[in-house]
């Protein structure tokens, strides 16, 4: 598990660092310039000409360290110098370097120190130009700590941001990496310690293959159907049959004992054929360990009715997916405040808007404050999907960051509720079956595309790749 820091966690933590433990900013900045300056000269290669490009703010005074450092070890080192007013460590430090200046912006590798994690603005007039041109220069591209131009909490380019090869994370791993445009432009991150310490706790964090598999724990030999719980799906209409096929063709895949199935009499026949060890049922079983409704059903009264009659009268954990969200933001979402039963609800951006009344951009420019903030309200584990989905549930937050864009195609996210409810049947928390589920099938992607591309990826090729997805996760339970 990995932290993850927004940009007023990073100002904590560095002021605790300073103020609290003694540490300089001047001494800070040399540590910092030194360790970009390290993974600099671990990719250049004999006579590569290295650009640092310095923006006015500590950022900037990094790269100045950097260029100094890069100078002292022989190497063959530039600065491009942004114009105005510079910050005092910024001054100090563009004033020890002492080495050559360049007028365009260009070389084999462009070291990245415009901007830092506290940009909260768009980018514009010449800032946006230099980083339009770093870009386009066709250099190996290394930012200092942050992608200039990248909202360090959001993940959203801020008009414009570098797109690098290499990001060298300083102390800790910024949230917005793992959100939004992060995901496509920080490249590979190195995380680099400075001796920088988080002066809190109410972090956002990132999990790996060993917290994930925590969740598989190893089965008892001595155990049954019952042993691993029942996952009821309510599913399908005659529209979307296939939505059906494939949400109980993945809870199978989950490793609960039971799967039974509430859908449509057209819907039945695909479902026997393509997953026979299917259970169907008239209504749900209430005692069930967890309920998933809403994959393909269509949004309708009937369908919001009987999400009431569930939040009522069920006391196991209730999944509401695609059309179930779309009846609750049609006929009234406070009915999630009338529940006797644990609830996830997994929204893409657009299902989320609807909920909330909130618009895209908004979510968009704080999509963990945004999922945590329904959370507490309506007392629910959020999963809201995108490149780098939030898991809330008011108190903690997981985003998961495994997958791919094979995972933007028909079936995808019914897959996920399947998944999502056989794991919490078999004993997984709320919380936990959501992270879960969407680490597994984002890891299942990532294979499926491995072998057959991005483009080429169906649904049906990531539901075949859960089950080693899951062996994957399993071995590093040692």
């Amino acid at each position: 598990m990995r932290i993850l820091l927004t940009a007023a966690q990073m100002r904590a933590a560095d002021s605790y660092t300073i103020d609290a433990l003694g540490v300089s900013s001047e001494e800070l900045m040399r540590r910092a310039g030194k360790a970009i300056a390290d993974e600099v000269a671990r990719e250049a290669k004999p006579g590569a000409a290295i650009l640092v490009v310095c923006g006015t703010g500590n950022n900037g005074g990094d790269g100045y360290v950097c260029a100094r450092e890069l100078l002292s070890r022989g190497l063959n080192v530039a600065v491009y110098a942004a114009e105005g007013r510079l910050s005092a460590d910024c001054q100090r430090e563009k004033g020890r370097y002492g080495g050559p200046y360049a007028l365009e912006i260009a070389g084999d590798i462009i070291v990245d120190c415009i901007f830092g994690t506290g940009l909260a603005r768009e980018v514009t007039g010449n800032f946006a130009d230099m980083i339009d041109k770093i870009n386009a220069s066709g250099a190996y591209v290394v930012s200092a700590d942050i992608p200039s131009g990248l909202s360090s909490d959001s993940g959203l380019a801020l008009g414009t941001a570098v797109r690098a090869d290499l990001t060298v994370c300083i102390a800790q791993l910024k949230q917005g990496f793992m959100l939004s445009d992060g995901l496509d432009c920080c490249g590979r991150i190195v995380l680099k310690d400075i001796g920088i310490s988080p002066a809190e706790g109410g972090f956002a964090t990132v999990y790996d293959d060993e917290d994930i598999a925590a969740l598989f724990p190893a089965r008892p030999r001595n155990s049954h159907k019952g042993t691993f719980g029942t996952a009821t799906l309510v599913c399908g209409s005659p529209q979307y049959v296939g939505a059906a096929v494939m949400a109980v063709s993945s809870a199978l895949k989950s490793g609960c004992g039971y799967v039974k199935a509430v859908c449509p009499q057209g819907a039945k026949a695909a479902i026997v054929q393509n997953c026979p060890q299917a259970i169907f049922c008239e209504r749900c079983d209430l005692s069930s360990q967890a309920i998933a409704i809403g994959m393909g059903c269509g949004i309708s009264r009937a369908l919001y009715e009987e999400i009431g009659g569930l939040l009522k009268n069920y006391a196991g954990t209730l999944i509401i997916d695609a059309d179930g969200l779309n009846s609750l933001a049609e006929f009234g979402v406070s009915l999630l405040k009338e529940k006797k039963c644990g609830v996830v609800v997994t929204p893409h951006v657009k299902e989320f808007s609807r909920l909330t009344g909130k618009t895209v951009a908004d979510i968009l420019a704080d999509p963990v404050g945004a999922a945590q903030e329904f959370a507490r309200e309506y007392d629910v584990t959020v999963l809201l999907k995108g490149a780098g989905s939030v898991i809330a549930d008011g108190v903690s937050t997981v985003i998961n960051v495994r997958g791919s864009s094979a995972q933007a195609k028909a079936g995808s996210g019914d897959m996920l509720a399947g998944f999502m409810c056989g794991s919490i049947a078999r004993g997984l928390t709320p919380f936990s079956g959501a992270a879960c589920a969407a680490y597994i099938m984002g890891a299942a992607a990532e294979l499926a595309a491995a072998e057959l591309t991005e483009y080429c990826v169906t649904a049906k090729d990531g539901l075949d790749k859960i089950p080693a997805a899951v062996k994957n996760v399993i071995k590093a339970r040692g």
